[in-house]
Order: structure tokens, then C-alpha cells, then sequence
């Protein structure tokens, strides 16, 4: 979609409810995803939220003003096309959560990663009933072949839209365990992404803000906080 320009010839927007699900109409023409499907979604506030953006736009259509609309078009066109293959890349990140890998050192470093790292493996054991072990370093270390077992059938259970949100959960932070955590509702998506951010966090404290990093980091940010509004809505029937 980012490729994709277009002048606005429209004068409304609704939404129309269809045996699918949910469309947008501009003037009485239903949306189309990039590869020409009817842009239907099971959620009318999805629905909704992409209407407000298509009434949003000006003189041309601008792409990046517009997320709900681009992720129903990923939902649609890509994801519900890969189910298995999204789910299975997903997944492996279990084998290499984030939370996980700590430090040796310094201490301070050591006692922040546990206080902040420790209650979502924790959490995880108790919700998600897996259980990761976090171990000292960066070389790769197997989990229990069951606990991602778990975790992969989890993740190949969520619908095309739920899973188009949460590959960008996870693999914005990392971390399969927050991607959890956002999809459930148990934790603030704010507080999740400064987990996933721990590590970022320390080395500005020791030397100081890289703008261009941070710069990075905030679009990230929002990407991440857009997928879990995503999420809600889609569940938000």
C-alpha cells in the first residue's frame, strides 16, 4: 500500500454491513484491498476506524495516515493467504524471547532485567501455562520442545486480523511472552513496550539519547501501540 497513490474523488464514507462481515463505501463503491478483494472485516469498529481515515484524507490519499486501513489489507491479502507460514515464523520466537536472555553484568543492569522480566515469565507460566527459562548471555539455548509446542498451537489458533496484530506485537518487541500479554488485555500496551525496551532504556542512561535511535524508537513505538487498537477493535464485535 505504501506504493499506492490516488486522488480523492469521493464526497462519503460509510459503513455497510454484508453477509461477510463489515465494508467501507466511498460514495456507494466499496473499497478494495490491493489485490482487488472487497475490504470486509468481521468488526464493525474496524470498519469504523478505517472509514475515519478514509474521510480524513484531503486533496491525495496518504497511505501512512492510514494503519486500520493497511492492516485490514495485510489481514486480507497476505496473511489470510500464509496463515500457517506468519503463525509458524511467529512462534519461533518463543525459542528466543526477549525476556529470556540476560545480562551477566553490571548488577544494577542484572536486578533491573529480573525485577521487570522475571513477573512476565511468571505471568506466562500462570496464564499461558509455559514455562521459559531466562538464562545469562546472547548464545542461543533450546526452551522446552513443550512449552513451544504450547505456544506455536496458540499462535496458529488467532483468526488472520488477530494475527496480523500480533506479528507486529511480537516482532516489534521481541518477545513472544508481551505479544501474549497485549493480545490478552492484562497488561497496559504502554508498559509492555518499555519492557521490550529495558535494554535501550539502560544504554541511554549510561551515554546519553542517540536522537536518531530514538527517532526509530517511536515509530516503532507507534506501531506497536497501533496493533494492540488493531486487536481491540477486532475483538470489539
Amino acid at each position: 500500500m505504501s506504493d499506492w497513490k490516488q486522488r480523492r474523488f469521493w464526497e462519503k464514507v460509510d459503513v455497510v454491513q454484508t453477509p461477510e462481515g463489515f465494508g467501507v463505501t466511498l460514495d456507494s463503491r466499496t473499497v478494495k484491498t490491493p489485490a482487488k478483494r472487497g475490504l470486509i472485516v468481521p468488526s464493525r469498529a474496524v470498519a469504523e476506524a478505517i472509514a475515519q481515515e478514509w474521510r480524513a484524507q484531503e486533496k491525495m490519499v496518504a497511505p501512512g495516515t492510514m494503519p486500520f486501513t493497511r492492516s485490514a489489507n495485510a489481514a486480507l491479502d497476505k496473511v489470510a493467504l500464509q496463515h500457517a507460514e506468519v503463525a509458524d515464523m511467529i512462534a519461533a520466537y518463543g525459542d528466543a524471547d526477549l525476556l529470556c536472555y540476560r545480562a551477566g553484568s553490571p548488577d544494577r543492569l542484572v536486578v533491573q532485567q529480573a525485577e521487570a522480566w522475571d513477573p512476565m515469565l511468571g505471568w506466562a507460566a500462570q496464564t499461558l501455562g509455559v514455562t521459559l527459562v531466562a538464562r545469562q548471555g546472547v548464545m542461543h539455548v533450546a526452551q522446552d520442545p513443550a512449552a513451544l509446542a504450547k505456544l506455536s498451537e496458540m499462535t496458529h489458533a488467532l483468526d488472520a486480523f488477530e494475527l496480523t496484530a500480533f506479528h507486529d506485537l511480537v516482532s516489534l518487541s521481541g518477545s513472544l511472552v508481551l505479544g501474549f500479554a497485549a493480545l490478552k488485555g492484562t497488561h497496559d500496551a504502554g508498559a509492555l513496550w518499555r519492557l521490550s525496551r529495558l535494554d535501550e532504556l539502560w544504554q541511554i542512561e549510561q551515554w546519553g539519547v542517540d536522537d536518531e535511535a530514538e527517532e526509530m524508537a517511536a515509530v516503532k513505538e507507534s506501531a506497536f501501540l497501533h496493533a494492540k487498537a488493531f486487536l481491540d477493535a477486532h475483538h470489539a464485535r
